[in-house]
C-alpha cells in the first residue's frame, strides 16, 4: 500500500467528512453489515453542502447576484435522491424558481474485495472536492470579466479501448477497474484525438510538437501515468502539465471537479503563459472517450 501511495504522486487529499462519521456509522467499515442506507443518508446533505461552497465563491467573483443565474448544471458521482441535489443547491444559492436545472448523476464508487489491487489504487487516488464556473454567452459588463472563451469542443473514442477504463454497477455501487493498457493507449492516440478537435479551426499546422507546446494545457489529473501518456504522446515540454500535476499532488483525483481546479490553478499561477493564447482542456473516461475543449484565454487576465 505504501508503494501504491508513493507512485500515486499525491501528497495529500481532502475529505468532506471527519472520523466522527465512521464512529457514528460502524457499518461503513464492516463489509458484513449492510451500509447502503447509511451511505445515502450521509450523502444527501453532503453533496449540496460541498457544491454550494464552490458555487457561492464563483458567483461572488462573478460579481452579479445569484438571482441572475438562468441555468444550473450539477454533476456528481455521489448519492441518488428525489428531488436531487440540484434543487437543494438552487435553494441554498438563492436562485430564481424559474432557473433551469440539469443534473448528471453517476452512482458512487465503492471498494471491491479487501486486498484487491484495483481497490487499493482507487482508494489511493480519489478525494472529495467541488468546482464551479459561471458560463455566459454575452460580452463583458461593468462587473463581469471573462477568463476563458470556449472556441470548440469535440468527443473522440479511442478504437479497441472498451476494457481500458471499465466499470460495473453492483450492490455496492459503481465498481471501477482501471486497465494498465490505458496510459499507452493515451500516448498512442491522444494526438489524433486533438487533431479532430482543432480541425474546425483550420488545424494548427502540419505537425503536433511545436504547435502543441504553444498552447496552455488543462488535462484531467486522473493519475501520473495518464499525464505522462499525454505528455509523451504530444511531445510536450517539461512543465506544460504543471497545473495538472500540482492539483493531483495537492488534492488527488476529484473526478470532474478536478478540471475546474486545474483551470483555476492556470489562471492564478500561469497567466503570463496564457494571455490571448489558445489552450486545451482535456478529459478521459470510459470508452476510452477523450473529451476536448479548445479555449482561448482572455488578454489582460488578472491574477487573483
Amino acid at each position: 500500500m505504501k508503494r501504491i501511495c508513493y507512485n500515486s504522486g499525491i501528497k495529500k487529499r481532502h475529505f468532506h467528512h471527519t472520523p466522527d462519521t465512521f464512529r457514528d456509522h460502524p457499518e461503513l467499515a464492516d463489509r458484513a453489515l449492510p451500509s447502503l442506507d447509511a451511505r445515502l443518508a450521509i450523502l444527501a446533505p453532503a453533496v449540496p453542502e460541498l457544491a454550494v461552497a464552490a458555487a457561492a465563491r464563483a458567483i461572488a467573483e462573478w460579481g452579479r447576484p445569484a438571482s441572475d443565474v438562468t441555468h444550473l448544471v450539477l454533476a456528481t458521482y455521489s448519492g441518488a435522491h428525489m428531488p436531487g441535489a440540484d434543487l437543494r443547491l438552487a435553494s441554498l444559492l438563492g436562485l430564481c424558481h424559474s432557473a433551469q436545472r440539469t443534473m448528471l448523476l453517476v452512482l458512487f464508487r465503492a471498494p471491491l474485495a479487501d486486498g484487491d489491487t484495483a481497490t487499493l489504487v482507487m482508494q489511493a487516488l480519489f478525494g472529495d472536492g467541488a468546482g464551479a464556473v459561471i458560463v455566459g454567452a454575452g460580452g463583458e459588463t461593468e462587473v463581469e470579466r471573462r477568463l476563458f472563451e470556449m472556441v470548440s469542443a469535440s468527443q473522440t473514442v479511442i478504437p479497441d479501448s472498451e476494457d481500458a477504463a471499465a466499470g460495473r454497477l453492483g450492490e455496492r455501487g459503481l465498481l471501477f477497474r482501471p486497465s494498465p493498457r490505458m496510459p499507452n493507449l493515451v500516448r498512442r492516440h491522444v494526438e489524433e484525438c486533438l487533431l479532430d478537435a482543432v480541425a474546425p479551426l483550420g488545424g494548427l499546422g502540419d505537425s503536433g510538437g511545436g504547435d502543441w507546446n504553444d498552447m496552455f494545457w488543462a488535462v484531467h489529473p486522473g493519475r501520473p501515468a495518464i499525464l505522462d501518456g499525454v505528455e509523451a504522446g504530444l511531445a510536450l515540454a517539461p512543465g506544460k502539465l504543471a497545473a495538472s500535476r500540482r492539483v493531483l499532488s495537492e488534492y488527488g483525483n476529484m473526478s470532474g471537479a478536478s478540471m475546474i481546479i486545474v483551470l483555476d490553478q492556470l489562471r492564478r499561477q500561469h497567466r503570463e503563459e496564457m494571455d490571448g493564447r489558445l489552450g486545451v482542456m482535456l478529459g478521459l473516461g470510459p470508452g476510452v472517450t477523450v473529451e476536448t475543449m479548445v479555449l482561448r484565454s482572455v488578454n489582460g487576465m488578472e491574477k487573483t
